[in-house]
Formats: structure tokens, sequence, C-alpha cells
């Protein structure tokens, strides 16, 4: 079998940081490249490392890349202004989808949210939407989104709100079934494995969304 090569960008978030650990200790794998502001703690043979800022991310990272695995996100609190949020979770991932495309690249994997929508009232959908709805239009052979819900895992930056959301939903997980299902938080871990999953398998559409329900049962 071929081995392939992949970029991660994010690789120091909740998922992120799974799916590099995945990638390098699986065979099919023979390059991972990451893309961060600073240097981690992770080692392995395969690992290539590039410290830059997004903005100085060029189409020349991604030659020779087979996968590339969009896992960047933010919060209002942590960017700090509209302006900032929007250019981790919608223009980044964009641009990168385009040096990726330019690259010849089969496949690109990027983490979105439940309930992301172009047209809804909530601002942090509606820019998930957004993104979603140019990165689909790529002229890349394959496009996957992942829409998880409310994640779980070990961060290392703490968010206070998001843990007392972990926590409830934990509490209230066996409440959360039928239709109501979908809404169950779901670990990090799980949804980098999912992403790694789908990369290994041929799409047989061009564009394929996966809700969190789905996420969680790929094994």
């Amino acid at each position: 079998m071929e081995k392939r090569t992949a970029l991660v960008a994010g690789a120091t978030g909740l998922t992120g940081s799974h799916l590099i650990k995945f990638l390098c200790e699986n065979d099919a794998y023979e390059k991972v490249t990451i893309i961060v502001r600073q240097a981690i703690s992770y080692s392995n043979p395969k690992l290539t490392t590039k410290i830059k800022n997004l903005d100085q991310v060029t189409t020349t990272d991604f030659e020779g890349v087979n996968d590339f695995f969009c896992c960047l996100g933010s919060t209002m609190k942590k960017a700090g202004s509209k302006e900032a949020f929007e250019q981790v979770d919608l223009l980044a991932p964009v641009q990168m989808g385009k040096h990726a495309q330019a690259q010849g690249a089969q496949h690109m994997l990027v983490i979105s949210a439940m309930g992301a929508n172009p047209s809804s009232s909530i601002y942090y959908n509606r820019i998930k939407g957004k993104m979603e709805e140019q990165v689909s239009v790529l002229q890349l052979p394959h496009v996957s989104i992942f829409r998880p819900s409310l994640l779980t895992g070990d961060r290392q930056e703490f968010r206070l709100g998001e843990r007392f959301g972990a926590l409830a939903m934990k509490a209230l997980k066996s409440s959360f079934i039928g239709p109501l299902k979908k809404y169950r938080a779901i670990e990090a871990q799980q949804v980098a494995f999912a992403m790694m999953q789908k990369a290994l398998e041929t799409p047989s559409n061009k564009v394929s969304i996966y809700e969190s329900e789905e996420i969680e049962n790929i094994k």
C-alpha cells in the first residue's frame, strides 16, 4: 500500500493533539507535518514541525500532502474580537484548503460544530457554517466535515464554560436518548480517531458531513 503524508493545523488543540499521535502511530502514514506557533513536547520520527503563525502559512507548506487535517478552533473570549475569531475559525481553514488544493492534496478533513449553518442567528454557528460552505466548493477531490457536540478531554487551556457544560452533560448522559442522543458530549480522542479512519477510506462523495452521533460510532 502506498504510504501517505498528512498535514495537521491545530495540532496543539484538544482534538489535534490526539490526532497527530494516531497518525504517527499508523503504518499507513510515513510523514506527518504540523503547523504550530510553538514547539510541542510530543516527538516521533515521522513528525515534522513547522513553527509559524497562521498568516505565515504558504502553498509550499502543503507540498506532497495527501491528507490535510484542519483542527483549528478558538472562542470569542480567547480570540478577543470577532475579527480575530473569524481569522482562526473561518479565514485560515479556507485559505489553507486553497493551499492544499494548489498542491494536489486529495482530502481535506475539517472540524466544524454541531448546528453549523451560514444562515444561523447564532454567531458561532453562522461562522462555522460559512467555513463549511467555502471549503465545500474548493476543487479538492474530497472534503470531510466533522460536526461534534461539546468536546470533552483534558485541555492544556482552561475553559470554564466548557468545563461546566461537560460536567452537566456527563451527569445527564443517560437522559440523552432517542432524538436527543446526538447532543451527547463526545470525547475529542474519538473525534480524532474518526478523522483518521475516514482519511484512510475512499469517500463516495466529494463532500461528506459527519454529525456527532455518527462520529461516536466510527470504529
